[in-house]
């Protein structure tokens, strides 16, 4: 078997820095982010929801698209992990030996790229095509949600730049390519007991 990957030669300077930084932050900053860390995901559903109930609003075509986000998500997290499974990068708490705020994975839950990076950047790319400003805070929560992987320690900074840089791509292609194919699949599913999904009752 193909001995796993030492990231820590790319950045692990700049890793171990972070990790001092919150090491020596207020602990309440400490609970904060390790929250965010473990659940600001949900955030992300969240928005899909209100994206898709106001989509609705807009015509069909819109909700159409706002419906497709979670497809879009998960695609993006299937060709990252795939990813995953090439490179095969130990983490950074195991090749550092450093201690982190949250514990460090089993040997094997490999690192590069994040999947919390590639899952929330396609998710507030491809709430960009559904609405301006609920895509635009999910950027916010997007780059939060990078940033805090690597302060509770579980990533280098190379894994969650690769990772969202992964979701994005991937949610530009996708919502890309259905905006410019609603027609269809709109009228077939306004035909359909799935029509109350695309325009209010």
């Amino acid at each position: 078997m193909t001995p796993a990957y030492n990231g820590s030669t790319i950045d692990g300077g700049a890793y171990t820095d972070v990790v001092r930084a919150a090491h020596d932050a207020p602990s309440w900053m400490d609970t904060l982010v390790s929250a965010w860390s473990s659940y600001g995901l949900a955030l992300f559903a969240v928005l899909m929801l209100a994206g898709w109930w106001q989509a609705r609003r807009q015509g069909a075509r819109s909700a159409l698209m706002a419906l497709a986000v979670p497809v879009i998500v998960l695609v993006a997290y299937a060709a990252n992990d795939a990813l995953k499974l090439v490179v095969r990068e130990d983490r950074p708490c195991q090749s550092l030996h450093v201690t982190t705020l949250e514990a460090c994975p089993a040997a094997g839950d490999w690192s590069f790229p994040s999947n919390h990076a590639a899952l929330a950047a396609a998710a507030a790319v491809a709430l960009l095509f559904v609405s301006r400003r609920i895509g635009a805070l999910a950027v916010v929560a997007a780059v939060a949600m990078a940033a805090s992987r690597v302060w509770v320690g579980a990533h280098y900074p190379h894994d969650v730049v690769v990772g969202a840089a992964v979701g994005t791509l991937v949610a530009l292609l996708l919502a890309a390519a259905l905006r410019k194919r609603t027609e269809a699949p709109v009228n077939r599913l306004m035909e359909t007991r799935l029509r109350p999904l695309l325009v209010p009752s």
